[in-house]
């Protein structure tokens, strides 16, 4: 009987010391795996920033002939309330 509580004393620190190493190298795994993933995302972040500026204008021109009614009429409405305003005189200011 007590060589069986030696044995599964022995095969228990075992266990648990390997259940320690695998802890560590989780542990480990996991924090680089996640600073490398921040560089990724971080990365990617900034090169899909260089291609939307790089792109934008491009988009923009090609989407021009769609936008033309709507920017006409903006013009026209903004040249009516322009001119229904008329011109103010700037108030003059009194010396005493």
């Amino acid at each position: 009987m007590v060589t069986f509580a030696v044995l599964a004393l022995v095969v228990g620190m075992l266990w648990l010391a390997a259940s320690l190493v695998g802890f560590i190298f989780k542990l480990t795994f996991a924090v680089v795996g996640s600073v490398v993933g921040l560089l990724a995302g971080m990365a990617g972040l900034m090169l899909g920033g260089l291609v939307l500026l790089l792109v934008a204008p491009v988009l923009a021109l090609a989407l021009l002939p769609l936008a033309m009614p709507a920017l006409i009429v903006m013009a026209l409405v903004w040249l009516v309330v322009r001119a229904a305003r008329g011109s103010h005189a700037a108030p003059t200011v009194t010396a005493r």
